[in-house]
């Protein structure tokens, strides 16, 4: 028998869709992707933390059950919606990585509809790049900027649509 496949929407975040990412917890080298605990992101008022940054920039990834499969982040520049995105650490590596950017990137069409799409990947995500480049992106430029743990190489990748 075969599986279906799993289709996914985006809604708004809540608060509580906020304090539950805070929990969860990805294996190394994955793990610099957790996040604060949600005290003190609501305490900073950083990122999702800071409730309209939420309401503006955030989003909640469902599947098609309404079980909370991840979030993505719309920042708006010039002319661009860089998107930033997350997958539940349980459903990371089980495929449905192209379904799941899919989505979002509709998402992103749907707020912005003449915006490019771009988003930064750390040049050692082998495994989200692969997914990026079968969602329809392409690299477009490598460079290093500041994270928490100093200065990391990364990959600016530019949506092009789906390839086929």
């Amino acid at each position: 028998m075969k599986e279906t496949p799993v289709t996914f929407h985006v809604v708004p975040m809540r608060e509580e869709h906020a304090e539950l990412i805070c929990s969860w917890q990805y294996d190394p080298p994955y793990n610099i992707y957790s996040w604060l605990p949600w005290e003190q992101m609501k305490a900073l008022e950083v990122e999702f933390g800071d409730a309209q940054l939420r309401q503006e920039q955030y989003a909640i990834v469902l599947d098609q059950n309404d079980r909370i499969c991840g979030f993505a982040q719309y920042f708006p520049l010039q002319g661009v919606t860089r998107i930033g995105l997350g997958m539940h650490p349980e459903l990371c590596g089980q495929g449905q990585g192209t379904a799941f950017v899919t989505a979002i990137v509709q998402e992103a069409i749907r707020r912005n509809p003449t915006n490019e799409i771009d988003l930064e990947v750390l040049t050692w995500n082998a495994r989200a790049i692969q997914v990026y480049l079968k969602s329809g992106f392409v690299t477009q430029d490598t460079y290093e900027r500041q994270t928490p743990s100093g200065l990391k190489p990364f990959h600016c990748m530019v949506y092009e649509g789906p390839r086929g």
